[in-house]
């Protein structure tokens, strides 16, 4: 078989529904990410470390808390996965090699991870799906039940490590020093918060020092303690519903409202248990934060599988085509809105934009994802109609593929 050379894949070769419920899910990933952006790092774990929780603000947290955290985070680790093999089959009917393109891929990714993470903003998730990618990668070719089954094992490793390491720090002959840091990361004190607040109300080289720490932190020990194996299942998964044709819309409607059924008749109440318990408990550490956290991570696997299902409905049924099409687009620039978010919540918040760190409160902070909404689905499609690529996905595809794909639209796509 003759080999062409490998491309960028235009407009009218995109599967729509992946482009829809990417869209979907970046968005939704912004209901959790803004509150590390506008408070204290602890606080994203521990609402009790920081602010306001009584009133509005205490629905606000169990509302987003309850329908967005880790649901959205899932659904796009899902499409990333997806993704690999997709773009691995695409390379593959070429007649082409896809491991040094997907490799190079990978690495440019890593790149601008660590660009995001250590110069903008230390949420970064780009470093750990670039990691997470190289490996995954590698069982691309298996079964879809291996996958799924290798997905779920590997997502459940993230569990036992938490959970192993909660009964270890409970047990009475731990040194003091290791629970007292244990204690600063869950509930810091008020030195070490105004410490936080003053450096990401300062400037730019003032915020490093908090940024470089966050940054080193989550590479160094969240993410081969927890994210590699809960991000890693999760695009494994993701794979294996590529393979099964669940993403492309191409199963029944009666499969999509069952799967939307049990998603949420199975992890809502998951979810509402485990708010309970973290709240009976007082949010302490010893309760919450190595086993009350496992409620809300194995309940928004389901969660996440019934927003799925219900996407999909919604894109075979053609419902709200206007939102879908804007959707598809936000969807289609996933790495340049995931940027922008960046841009905009860290010029919002930090000290070298409106400086307003630590002085919103949740209800408030909901405001500002509504505005950032808004931007992002009116302004992808006006690019979209333009351009072919987002101005970072043509950056990207010019680094992976090594030559420059094509700028503006052609008028087939």
């Amino acid at each position: 078989m003759t080999e062409r050379p490998a491309k960028p894949v235009e407009a009218v070769g995109r599967i729509a529904s992946l482009d829809v419920l990417r869209g979907f899910a970046l968005l939704g990933i912004l209901v959790m990410n803004i509150q590390l952006f506008a408070m204290p790092f602890a606080a994203y774990q521990n609402p009790t470390a920081w602010g306001d929780l009584s009133g509005i603000n205490l629905g606000v947290w169990t509302l987003s808390h309850g329908l967005f955290a880790l649901k959205f985070v899932t659904l796009f680790s899902i499409l990333f996965g997806a993704g690999i093999a997709l773009f691995a089959d695409r390379i593959e009917a070429r007649g082409g090699r896809p491991a040094g393109l997907h490799y190079r891929r990978m690495w440019w990714l890593l790149v601008f991870g660590m660009a995001h993470a250590y110069l903008l903003w230390s949420g970064d998730i780009l470093v750990g799906y670039a990691l997470c990618g190289s490996v995954v990668y590698l069982l691309r070719r298996r079964r879809p039940r291996t996958l799924l089954a290798a997905g779920i094992a590997l997502f459940s490793v993230s569990s036992l490590v938490f959970l192993l390491l909660g009964a270890v720090l409970s047990l009475p002959d731990v040194p003091d020093e290791a629970i007292r840091e244990i204690e600063a990361q869950w509930a810091p004190s008020a030195t070490e918060l105004d410490d936080e607040v003053f450096a990401y109300r300062g400037d730019w080289s003032e915020q490093q020092a908090q940024r470089v720490e966050h940054s080193l932190g989550a590479q160094l020990s969240v993410f081969p303690l927890l994210l590699f194996w809960f991000s890693g299942g999760l695009m494994l998964i993701g794979m294996a519903l590529y393979r099964w044709g669940v993403l492309s819309a191409e199963r029944s409607d009666a499969f999509y409202a069952r799967l939307a059924t049990a998603g949420f008749l199975v992890g809502a109440p998951l979810i509402a248990f485990g708010i309970w318990w973290n709240f009976a408990g007082g949010w302490s550490w010893e309760r919450s934060m190595f086993f009350g956290t496992q409620f809300n991570q194995w309940g928004a696997v389901p969660m996440a599988l019934g927003y799925l299902g219900l996407v999909m409905l919604a894109v075979r049924r053609g419902f709200l085509p206007g939102l879908q099409a804007r959707l598809a687009a936000v969807g289609r620039m996933a790495f340049t809105n995931y940027l922008l978010q960046t841009i905009l919540c860290t010029a919002i918040f930090y000290g070298h934009g409106l400086s307003l760190f630590a002085s919103v409160e949740r209800s408030q902070q909901l405001l500002v994802v509504f505005a950032v909404w808004a931007l992002q689905l009116w302004l992808s499609p006006i690019w979209l109609r333009r351009f072919s690529y987002g101005p970072l996905e043509w950056l990207w595809r010019t680094l992976t593929y090594g030559r420059l794909p094509r700028v503006t639209r052609s008028s087939a796509a």
